[in-house]
């Protein structure tokens, strides 16, 4: 299994960051294992673009709630690290209380 858990929504409330907020926190390492997806669907032409990032934030964007790691942006970044046999991703992770 490559994630921890595949979910179709975002448990955790509504946290309102802009792009700009997401920018202000510094990436670090997450284990792909311990991602839960908030997305069951991916399209396979976006995750063989080799410039799929061009016009988005480079790292994923994960929210840390009660005890997990929701991926809320980033699926296909995090995937291509999958089949290229990383363990971990870069992400930004916001800690909601």
């Amino acid at each position: 299994m490559i994630f921890k858990r595949v979910s179709e929504e975002r448990p955790y409330p509504e946290h309102g960051y802009t792009h700009r907020q997401w920018a202000q926190i510094a990436p670090q390492q997450v284990r792909l294992s311990e991602l839960v997806t908030t997305r069951r669907w991916l399209d396979l032409e976006v995750l063989l673009e080799e410039d799929s990032t061009f016009y988005g934030d480079l790292f994923a964007h994960v929210v840390s709630w009660r005890g997990d790691l929701y991926l809320e942006d980033g699926l296909h970044r995090t995937l291509r690290a999958a089949l290229q046999q990383r363990q971990s991703v870069h992400a930004r992770v916001l800690e909601l209380k």
